[in-house]
């Protein structure tokens, strides 16, 4: 190639750039074969030296139809890895000993049919882990005791009548309970056990129960070792939930008391490293619709103050920085998620992570060493969960694995943010995904892919069923639609008692928006979501006539069968009016409700649904399957027979997706 030649490649490739198009690679794109080798991390934490971080590695595992995992201890100086763990189910939520010679995990043990999720600990000087815990119901979640010598963990109580049981009499009393709920619910309750498995004590006791948690919930002492924070609920029935309320307990006297004045929505409580204060998420102005803040209180109680000046964001993530003088805020944030040192006295400052963001499943998976570095699993664009280091808040992360660097070195297709305006003035947003190769000029099929929540977000980070879907030519489209949790409170209480004409309004705002670009086939358009984002689906083709294929995967569709069956149930009340069997509630209940307008569904459509799924029951798609079936509308129904919300197992989600996508090709293509 001449001088000339080169120059002319060059100028061509900044111009493609410029117009922020993607580039044409030689690389081949995403299949289905390449998630086989698809690693997670996650659940970082920083030893307290400072020189080390342990984490999960979670692998497929397709013969199974399950996924394998281990803790990885990782040298930050060099990088270096060493797996700690072997021929051990279950593996999750690794924690430090407060002078790093020991590590505690959660592990399963005993059979299949039997296993138990129990709390290990692993000498870091050599030796394998001890079983510690011999919990009847597993182990939810556990923290050290601050001088090493104990471990607190929550764990569900066995039924008080459990003899009885066993004998017949095993009736139970129904209460805001999901309908496939087949015996008493039972409260979760805190323990305290020996580093060594010894000197076991179950501290509280009654009818209430700990907050449902998870392994990113802390479980937070105070610095002495007398007290733990924690989240109450008043009963282990799941419609219960929303009166979640912070408390205080005494580990030696037992006694508990309550932090503030609040009657809901409190959770994620931490005591401060020098322990004068508790950081608590609390849901502005008590109600779920609207954002979570974070609230720093005395330690001693009180309501406390809300401690996000200027930062309008809904928090997934926050932990102390070790001068108690601020936290680490985590949050979606426009179509990133992003990372803030909230000072208690003054404004937020957003820490550039350059083309990373942190992992939000939920919860932001992050942690903060003792000296103030920050650890967390991240994505980018083009590449899935890695593990990355920032040596302080100032600093750049930097990336200390690189588990799917073949995923990374695909053909991927180039994300963007797209904007509009909604009908009412509001700015909403959205990221656009183009098929790899993409050819300026050339129009092709769009596919909406619609997230779920209504309180979450979408964002350009990895997403393995866009890439796919990209990869076979779609344009892809995932709108954040109002009711999501990224472009600040009003917009996210925006879908207050209008759970379907406002969003949809918002989506078909967002696809005008993108056909305006002259991109679009417009002939070939296709939408699809799961639980809510079903629910906007169900929504967009009983209104709107521009469809030629629908997925509805775990759809919500009939706001009173949600509310007398789900396991939210009357917890529901908080995005409408309140329960559809009072006053005149029961009309917005079915305006809002999206089988109300069958008549109008005309779309080719696909169903898939767990048969136990509880979040949001399969009853809402057998209706959705007999309306279009008796009406004509070609429509098929694909169940799993299984408990949750979301399909389990590599081998199902491989299924699911290949149905989903060969479904928009057999009426897109």
């Amino acid at each position: 190639m001449s001088l000339l030649q080169a120059r002319t490649c060059l100028a061509m490739l900044l111009a493609v750039l410029a117009c922020g198009l993607p580039v044409r690679s030689n690389a081949r794109t995403i299949e289905l074969a390449d998630l086989h080798h698809m690693v997670d991390v996650s659940s970082p934490k920083i030893s307290p030296d400072g020189t080390k971080i342990a984490c999960v590695v979670t692998r497929r595992d397709y013969a199974n139809n399950d996924y394998k995992s281990d803790i990885l201890l990782v040298d930050i100086a060099t990088g270096n890895q060493r797996v700690l763990t072997h021929d051990r189910e279950d593996v999750s939520g690794p924690q430090w000993s407060p002078t790093g010679d020991r590590l505690a995990f959660i592990a399963s043990d005993g059979d299949a049919e039997n296993a138990e999720e129990q709390l290990y600990v692993m000498p870091m000087n050599g030796g394998d882990a001890r079983k510690v815990t011999d919990a009847p119901n597993g182990v939810e979640v556990f923290a050290w005791k601050p001088d090493g010598s104990a471990l607190a963990y929550v764990s569900e109580q066995e039924p008080p009548n459990k003899a009885a049981i066993a004998a017949g009499h095993d009736w139970f009393q129904v209460g805001n309970d999901p309908y496939l709920t087949s015996e008493e619910p039972q409260p979760l309750h805190l323990w305290v056990v020996g580093a060594n498995g010894d000197g076991l004590r179950r501290i509280t006791v009654g009818p209430w129960s700990i907050a449902a948690p998870d392994i990113s919930v802390p479980l937070s002492w105070s610095p002495t070792g007398r007290e733990i924070v924690l989240t109450q609920v008043p009963s282990p029935h799941t419609g219960d939930g929303d009166k979640s309320t912070v408390i205080v307990v005494d580990v030696e006297t037992k006694q508990i008391r309550k932090l503030t004045s609040h009657t809901h929505f409190e959770d994620y409580a931490m005591f401060s490293p020098d322990g004068t204060k508790i950081a608590y998420w609390y849901a502005l102005h008590g109600d779920d619709m609207h954002e979570n803040n974070v609230f720093v209180a005395p330690a001693q109680g009180g309501d406390g103050v809300n401690v996000q000046q200027g930062l309008d964001r809904d928090v997934n993530g926050a932990l102390w920085m070790p001068d108690s003088k601020s936290l680490l805020i985590g949050a979606p944030d426009a179509t990133r998620t992003s990372l803030w040192l909230q000072p208690l006295d003054g404004m937020a400052r957003k820490l550039d992570l350059g083309d990373v963001d942190p992992s939000n499943d939920e919860n932001i998976d992050m942690t903060v060493g003792k000296a103030g570095a920050i650890a967390f699993s991240g994505y980018a664009h083009t590449q899935p969960t890695e593990l990355y280091y920032m040596s302080s808040p100032q600093s750049a992360p930097r990336r200390l694995t690189d588990f799917n660097h073949d995923i990374a070195a695909l053909d991927l297709g180039a994300s963007e943010t797209i904007t509009w305006k909604t009908f009412d003035g509001m700015t909403a947003d959205g990221v656009l995904t183009y098929p790899p190769g993409y050819v300026k000029g050339r129009k092709y099929p769009l596919i909406l892919r619609i997230h779920g929540g209504p309180n979450e977000g979408s964002n350009s980070d990895f997403y393995d069923f866009v890439q796919l879907a990209a990869a076979r030519g779609y344009l892809v489209f995932q709108p954040n639609y109002r009711g999501s949790d990224n472009l600040g409170d009003a917009f996210q209480y925006a879908t207050w008692n209008d759970g379907g004409d406002g969003p949809g309004r918002d989506i078909m705002g967002g696809l005008d928006a993108v056909e305006q670009l002259g991109i679009v086939d417009t002939s070939r358009i296709g939408v699809g979501g799961w639980s809510n984002g079903g629910y906007m689906t169900s929504w967009l083709i009983g209104h709107y006539q521009v469809w030629k294929a629908a997925v509805l995967g775990a759809a919500y569709t009939d706001c009173l069968e949600d509310y007398d069956l789900s396991d939210s149930n009357v917890s529901d009340r908080w995005y409408f009016k309140g329960s559809p069997w009072l006053d005149d509630h029961m009309a917005s209940c079915r305006e809002q409700s999206s089988i109300t307008y069958w008549k109008h569904m005309r779309t080719p459509t696909l169903i898939f649904s767990n048969t136990g799924d509880v979040r949001v029951p399969i009853t809402q798609s057998y209706a959705v399957f007999h309306a279009l079936t008796d009406n004509h509308v070609p429509v098929k129904f694909i169940a799993w027979p299984e408990s949750g919300h979301e399909v389990s197992g590599p081998v199902r989600t491989d299924d699911l997706y290949r149905m989903w996508l060969d479904w928009y090709d057999h009426y897109l293509k």
